[in-house]
C-alpha cells in the first residue's frame, strides 16, 4: 500500500514500482476510480465513498503476486480527520467513526504501508496546502495504531523519487522474506 496526501508522489512512486517489479497487479487511486462522481469540492462523502472502495478492493487479497495499492483506507480516513480537524464544510464525523471501522476490518490484508512524507515534494499553492498538511499529520498518528495496521511493516519513505523506489523495494524485500 502506497499512502501519502495529496501531491506528495504515489503516483510516481506506484508507477516505478510497477516497473520494476514482474507481474505486480496495480490498484489505482480510488478518487482516479470514482472521478466525476465526486464532484468538485472534496466532502466527507467523497472521501468515504473513496474508503468504501479502498476496502473492498483489499478485501479478497490475491496471495500468489504482490498487489500494489495507490491510497488505502488508511488515507481516506486521514482525510475524513482532517476535514474534521479543520472544520470544513462537508464534514461529517459519523463518516469517520463508520470509515475507522472498515479500516480496522481490512488492515488484515495489508503487508506493507508505504508512507510517503509530502515535505519531499514541492507543495503546489492549488493543492489545499493546509488540506495536506492535517491530512499527513492525520495519516501518521493512524499509522500508529496497530489496530488499523494490523500486523503491516510501516515504513516512512522520504527524499527524491529515486530514493523513496530504493527504499521501497528493501522493504518490499523484508516482507516477501517474512512470508
Amino acid at each position: 500500500m502506497v499512502s501519502g496526501t495529496h501531491a506528495s508522489g504515489k503516483s510516481v512512486l506506484v508507477a516505478a514500482l510497477a516497473e520494476a517489479l514482474d507481474g505486480v497487479e496495480v490498484l489505482p487511486d480510488p478518487y482516479e476510480v470514482l472521478g466525476e462522481d465526486l464532484g468538485d469540492e472534496p466532502d466527507a462523502g467523497g472521501f468515504f465513498e473513496q474508503l468504501v472502495l479502498a476496502a473492498d478492493r483489499l478485501s479478497d487479497p490475491a496471495p500468489d503476486h504482490v498487489v500494489l495499492a495507490e491510497r488505502g483506507p488508511l488515507d481516506l480516513l486521514a482525510y475524513l480527520e482532517a476535514l474534521d480537524v479543520l472544520g470544513r464544510p462537508g464534514r461529517d464525523g459519523g463518516l469517520a467513526e463508520r470509515g475507522r471501522s472498515i479500516a480496522v476490518a481490512t488492515a488484515s490484508s495489508i503487508d506493507l504501508l508505504l508512507l510517503l512524507d509530502p515535505d519531499d515534494v514541492v507543495e503546489p499553492d492549488d493543492e489545499d496546502p493546509p488540506l495536506r498538511r492535517a491530512v499527513a499529520g492525520a495519516l501518521l498518528d493512524l499509522a500508529d495504531d496497530p489496530d488499523l495496521v494490523g500486523d503491516a511493516l510501516v515504513v516512512e519513505l522520504a527524499g527524491d523519487p529515486q530514493s523513496r523506489l530504493r527504499q521501497a523495494l528493501a522493504a518490499l524485500a523484508i516482507v516477501q522474506r517474512g512470508s
